[in-house]
């Protein structure tokens, strides 16, 4: 016989009893699926996390102020509270000293609340230069952006974030108003245009929302609220003195980014006595998290070929019945000349039927991974408004990209997983004595 002729002999055999065989082809599916919808998740989680990587610039080197273990040796000058982070000395040290620098943007932030009349939000005030908008991305939906020359005066000049406009102004406009933030007033130069929040990476870089924020220019800052924040907790004042929380420099080739972080380190080192600073670098962050994504995608796979693997003994299982069931018949094609190779490359054939149904079917099924995901997700929004609220950006933006090596792995394991299987029943049903099998009832 043909192979042809053995597949559709093998096919004839499996629809004699075929709930057993679809069964079995179930068994397959779901391994299938599981291995493509594994890894299309996982591809889709990591996917995300690279953007978040990348989105902070592959020339850039973050350096952030850390607030050090509380050392009552560390206070500020007058002895009230304690002093630490990045200093605007450090930040001219930086200009000065680092070469193939393209600019060095520096930032403070402190939370405050910002009114107009009535209206009110928890707002994050963010004292920054005119590149920061430029560094992160920020692009300016109505007026205008803060200026150098903003920065020169200490103008009393605001630009609002996209959601704390529609809050404070849901009719009026907001250009030319004054918001209260704090104890002072400012009037609004611009609306920020609608930006997606970063989400947090590993322990190095905190989650960043951007639709809170109000940009004034970094010398008003430092001028209406300080350097130094008093705060009070637990009936107790405190007091912290951070001059800059930040600073993000870009440099023009990204060649020199890891021996330029090492050149900043030691810099800061030099002139900090405790380590109240960090250094990120979203280039290692970036190589970091590939190596991550091809783990994450390994233990997925071995996840999802367990299943396989309990499709492939379901298989087996039946494939032996299958063998007892229909010893006579092997007898029979024994007595008529039938090889022991013949009787092998039947049974294996009814394996690779089932096993290949299965895995086509389980292909099928992983082609629906992303509209399910996205019905999911359109479910949770609309029925469970407060967990889809809860739920974390990665999660909420999750777009799933069918991954085509995960169909090709998971079509051969499945295929693979029904030859090893169906040999050892095809090889027992091969051997089996042709005078004992004629007599088998």
């Amino acid at each position: 016989m043909s192979i042809w002729q053995q597949l559709r002999a093998g096919v004839r055999s499996l629809l004699l009893h075929k709930l057993r065989s679809a069964l079995a082809v179930l068994g397959i599916l779901i391994g299938v699926t599981a291995v493509i919808w594994l890894v299309a998740m996982g591809e889709g989680v990591a996917i995300q996390a690279q953007r978040q990587i990348e989105a902070l610039g592959a020339t850039s080197i973050i350096v952030r102020s850390i607030k050090p273990p509380s050392d009552p040796n560390e206070k500020a000058s007058d002895g009230f509270g304690i002093a630490y982070g990045l200093l605007r000395a450090d930040e001219d040290r930086i200009r000065t000293n680092v070469p193939g620098l393209v600019r060095a943007v520096p930032l403070r932030q402190i939370s405050r609340e910002v009114r107009c009349g009535e209206r009110a939000l928890d707002g994050v005030v963010i004292g920054c230069t005119p590149d920061y908008f430029a560094a992160n991305k920020l692009a300016i939906a109505r007026g205008r952006g803060l200026s150098d020359h903003d920065l020169d005066r200490c103008d009393n000049v605001v630009v609002l974030a996209h959601e704390v406009a529609e809050r404070l102004f849901p009719i009026d406009d907001p250009l030319g108003a004054a918001v209260l933030v704090g104890q002072e007033f400012y009037v609004v130069v611009g609306v920020a245009a609608p930006r997606t929040a970063a989400a947090a990476i590993g322990g190095s870089l905190a989650a960043r929302q951007f639709d809170r924020d109000v940009y004034l220019p970094l010398s008003t800052f430092r001028a209406r609220i300080g350097d130094r924040i008093v705060a009070e907790q637990q009936g107790s004042w405190t007091a912290e003195t951070v001059e800059l929380d930040q600073i993000t420099v870009v440099l023009a080739d990204l060649a020199r980014v890891p021996a330029t972080a090492d050149m900043i380190r030691d810099l800061l080192k030099r002139y900090h006595k405790t380590e109240d600073y960090a250094v990120v670098v979203p280039q290692e962050l970036l190589e970091q998290a590939k190596t991550v994504r091809m783990m994450f995608n390994v233990l997925l796979l071995v996840i999802a070929g367990i299943s396989l693997l309990v499709g492939g003994i379901g298989i087996m299982n039946i494939m032996l019945a299958t063998v007892t069931e229909r010893t006579r018949e092997i007898g029979i094609r024994r007595a008529l000349g039938a090889t022991r190779g013949e009787i092998i490359r039947q049974f294996l054939c009814e394996t690779i039927v089932l096993s290949g149904a299965g895995g086509l079917l389980g292909v099928a099924a992983g082609f629906l991974c992303r509209p399910a995901v996205a019905l999911a997700l359109r479910g949770v929004e609309s029925l469970l408004p407060r967990v889809w609220a809860a739920l974390p950006p990665d999660i909420r933006g999750l777009d799933p990209p069918l991954v085509p090596w995960s169909i090709a792995v998971a079509f051969a394991i499945s295929v693979g997983l029904g030859i090893v299987f169906g040999l050892y029943p095809a090889r027992r049903a091969a051997a089996l004595d042709p005078i004992e099998a004629l007599r088998h009832e």
